[in-house]
């Protein structure tokens, strides 16, 4: 198929994405569970090298061109830059904030990402219903904030800015390939461009921050 169609959703589409959400959750719980043993950006910069070198294999097993030259160079480094945020803040922010808070302002994502396609996508207008939709998610966001600030006062207010920085790193790295080449590259080397660089970029955050990096090498780490 060819990379710039686009078809209706179907079953399998709608499967594929309930899946990717089971797995993007429980990652927020592995985290936290691994914090103890290696710190919190280091876990992102190792996730996203060993993520490279899955991607790099996958690649080569298929055949798949990823080096060649068509002018995605540009916007396929601001989308790495834009992933590379995204998971800062996801990392950083965890030991700060419980998983499912962080999960709950993650998923302003696909709100922002709807308004910034509109803004910026011919073609991605949104209907009234789709509006309304949009406003009852960012007022769910609000009441999960505010009880972040007015609750039970367990301190997770950076963490949950954290989520919201993340969730707009994330929106801005789907309309930035949306909305630029990237949008007729191939999803294997829109992904590279991000997994490459924030492999790159999160193990230099994580010793600029101090971090012990991996602490101890458990069986659970």
């Amino acid at each position: 198929m060819n990379p710039t169609s686009r078809v209706p959703l179907d079953a399998s589409a709608y499967a594929l994405m309930v899946g990717c959400c089971l797995l993007w959750g429980l990652q927020q719980v592995a985290v936290k569970v691994a914090l103890p043993d290696v710190s919190p950006v280091m876990q992102g910069g190792i996730r996203s090298i060993v993520a490279t070198a899955l991607l790099l294999a996958w690649a080569r097993a298929r055949s798949l061109a990823l080096f060649e030259r068509d002018g995605t160079l540009g916007p396929g480094l601001v989308a790495g830059v834009l992933f590379a945020a995204e998971f800062f803040f996801i990392y950083f922010g965890l030991p700060h904030t419980t998983a499912s808070r962080m999960v709950v302002f993650l998923y302003l994502a696909p709100c922002l990402t709807a308004l910034g396609l509109a803004l910026f996508v011919p073609g991605e207008r949104l209907s009234a219903v789709q509006w309304t939709g949009t406003l009852v998610a960012f007022g769910g966001i609000v009441v999960a904030f505010a009880d972040g600030l007015l609750g039970d006062g367990t301190g997770t207010v950076l963490g949950d800015l954290c989520g919201i920085a993340a969730a707009v790193f994330w929106a801005s790295t789907t309309v930035v390939i949306r909305a630029t080449r990237l949008a007729q590259a191939s999803a294997t080397k829109t992904l590279g461009y991000q997994l490459g660089i924030s492999a790159l970029v999160l193990p230099l955050v994580s010793l600029a921050l101090g971090e012990p990096g991996i602490v101890r090498l458990t069986p659970l780490a």
